[in-house]
């Protein structure tokens, strides 16, 4: 039987989900091919959504109008806001989540969304005309043809689990692998290679001893994921779960230490890398020899449910040993678990394939997002899923975003800096974004995403014009606000007894109340109560507003770090001259000899597009970017 689509989503991941959903909302005829309709959007790990710098790229998805941060909203169990005690640029939202109501809430918005169609099944060719994907075949024998194809097949793709020397098939626990798909990929010359993750043990929570654990409270304030304060989920009706926090000790590590030869990270089961920045305990007691204890949280998996999630104690070590170790905790001492944790290999693609896009630079109209591009992490998918998603859209109508790819700058936004680190570097280990990887980080700020994105994104036609509205409303009361502090004017006198309450030198002449608002002690909603005509303003403008504290914080962060964002924009500024000199298929790199040998290798290979992306590519150094802007000049 043949289907006829515009767009074709293979796997309903993070990244497939948003993927689907963009592609559709653009008015795309799309069709979501999974494995599984009850394990749509399955968060095969933690249960949590968010984190650092994680947290801002579902802001952005928000921003853009995807759903990952509306379904993390609805399905909250706890909400923290990480990194409060430094800079604004670092803060990174973070919710614990109900793992089974994340599945059906992600459901229930694809099953009505227009243009969309869900199929149950398992892709096992990429079917290929020209050098240009036409469509896919199931197992079921169902042939779908398409336009444009977006592969997110997570870890699946010839998904092998490892518990000891126990190795299993699969693309994660009891999900079957796929088996036949990266070959029909990589016959038409796209390059795959392995690489590695893993999950921890699933723990009872009626076996485990709280008293002897330290507990980890939610916040209780407005923050949340999605801009949109019809997805405000109040305090009092989120669940504040608490998480747990316990410590592995020196017979813990004993025992993990004698299962060691039968780790297939040790004993050369395993071949392919895992992420450095998440490694398992095994990693961790040969990485921190000298270390007598690691930290463990204990996390809830649902509102519901007596499963809990034990992050930091990763292992593909057998399971006797996994829970012989576990029981050697205190709160552990008559511990049962669900299932043990497991290491999984997979394939993936080299993303320096893609262009930024995300569109396959050997095969036209494929697209590729998530895990199978070198990434790990919901986040990281979702992101990605969005861009692909947008720009399969772009490629079934011309009429969208003038026929031109959707593609964010480095400048715009966490999922830019994303793209642009995985198709000019490449990965040699599974991807996860930090706020280091940005250099304007500064600028990238979780609370301003819908500032940055949303009128691109409603310009393009995918942000609805609700979302847009909310946005350009909260923008002309967060400048209004900053005009007004910026221009009063206070004197000694008057504001002196109010500043040695707040613990703060008192003036010796008078300012403008910016001014004062630069210090650490001062922040709007201390300093309103002492100052009547700031107290009235803040009544005019946002006494009936939801979102009033989120407009005061985002105003705020502009009025105290106006020197570190101007100094930032002018950076990116002066980068963007370089973004504007386009290079691509103006040199012929191999027989350039001003330059290094690795050099051309490498740019013969990556082909990018703009000066500034060569300038990122590892192993071309400044000095030859400077050759190329000479010869340019020629």
């Amino acid at each position: 039987m043949i289907f006829n689509y515009d767009v074709v989503v293979v796997g309903a991941g993070h990244a497939g989900c948003e993927a689907a959903a963009a592609a559709a909302n653009l008015g795309a005829k799309t069709c979501l091919i999974t494995m599984d309709m009850n394990k749509i959007a399955q968060m095969s790990c933690n249960p949590a959504i968010g984190g650092i710098a994680k947290g801002q790229i579902v802001r952005e998805i928000d921003a853009l109008g995807g759903y990952t941060g509306i379904v993390t909203d609805r399905c909250s169990l706890q909400f923290r806001m990480l990194n409060l005690s430094k800079g604004p640029a670092v803060w990174s939202p973070r919710s614990q989540c109900d793992r089974a109501k994340f599945i059906w809430t992600w459901r229930e918005i694809l099953e009505n969304t227009p243009n969309l169609q869900i199929w149950q099944d398992q892709v096992k060719e990429l079917l290929v005309e020209n050098q240009s994907v036409v469509g896919v075949c199931t197992y079921y024998g169902a042939t779908f043809r398409a336009k444009c194809v977006i592969i997110t097949a997570g870890t699946f793709l010839n998904g092998l689990m490892h518990i000891g020397r126990v190795k299993i098939p699969g693309g994660r626990c009891a999900e079957a692998a796929s088996l036949e798909l990266t070959e029909s990929i990589t016959q038409h010359g796209i390059r795959s290679d392995r690489m590695k993750t893993g999950t921890p043990v699933r723990i009872d929570k009626r076996s485990v001893d709280f008293s002897l654990m330290e507990m980890q409270d939610g916040d209780h304030d407005f923050h949340k994921f999605s801009y949109l304060p019809t997805e405000h989920t109040a305090v009092s009706e989120r669940n504040n779960l608490p998480c747990w926090i316990c410590y592995t000790n020196t017979e813990v590590h004993d025992v993990l230490r004698s299962g060691l030869p039968d780790s297939p990270l040790y004993n050369g089961q395993i071949k392919s890398i895992g992420p450095r920045y998440c490694p398992s305990i095994e990693t961790k007691l040969h990485t921190f020899p000298d270390k007598d204890e690691h930290m463990l949280f204990l996390e809830p998996e649902g509102e519901h449910t007596n499963e809990m999630y034990l992050n930091g104690f990763s292992s593909s070590l057998p399971m006797d040993i996994q829970l012989t170790a576990l029981r050697k905790i205190p709160a552990f001492k008559n511990l049962e678990i669900y299932r043990p944790g497991y290491a999984i290999e997979y394939d993936f693609f080299d993303p320096t394939q893609l262009k930024h896009s995300l569109e396959s630079k050997v095969i036209e109209n494929l697209f590729f997002a998530g895990q199978v591009n070198g990434t790990t992490g919901y986040e990281e998918a979702a992101g990605q899923g969005v861009i692909a998603g947008i720009n399969a859209a772009i490629k079934c109508n011309a009429n969208l975003n003038g026929g031109e790819p959707f593609i964010l700058g480095r400048n715009e936004a966490y999922i830019g800096v994303l793209i642009d680190d995985l198709v000019t570097k490449g990965v040699d280990e599974p991807y996860r974004m930090f706020t280091s990887r940005a250099e304007y980080r500064i600028l990238l700020r979780q609370d301003d995403a819908d500032m940055r994105l949303t009128e691109r994104s409603y310009r393009l036609g995918l942000a609805s014009e609700e979302r847009y509205r909310l946005m350009t409303e909260k923008k002309e009361k967060c400048n209004a606000l900053i005009d007004f502090i910026s221009n009063f004017s206070l004197k000694p006198s008057f504001i002196n007894p109010a500043l040695e309450t707040l613990g703060t030198t008192p003036l010796h002449q008078g300012c403008k109340l910016e001014e004062l608002l630069g210090r650490p002690q001062i922040n709007i909603n201390n300093i309103a109560p002492h100052i009547a005509p700031l107290k009235k303003e803040l009544k005019r403008l946002l006494d009936e507003d939801p979102r009033k504290e989120e407009i005061i914080e985002a105003a705020e962060i502009q009025i105290k770090y106006k020197g570190y964002i101007y100094r930032e924009q002018q950076q990116a500024e002066k980068m963007l001259r370089l973004e504007n000199i386009k290079i691509l298929g103006k040199f012929d790199y191999l027989n350039m000899t001003q330059i290094s040998i690795e050099a051309r290798q490498k740019l013969q290979a990556i082909q990018p597009v703009t000066l500034a992306q060569a300038s990122r590519i590892p192993g071309v150094s400044p000095s030859d970017i400077s050759i190329m802007l000479v010869l340019m000049g020629r």
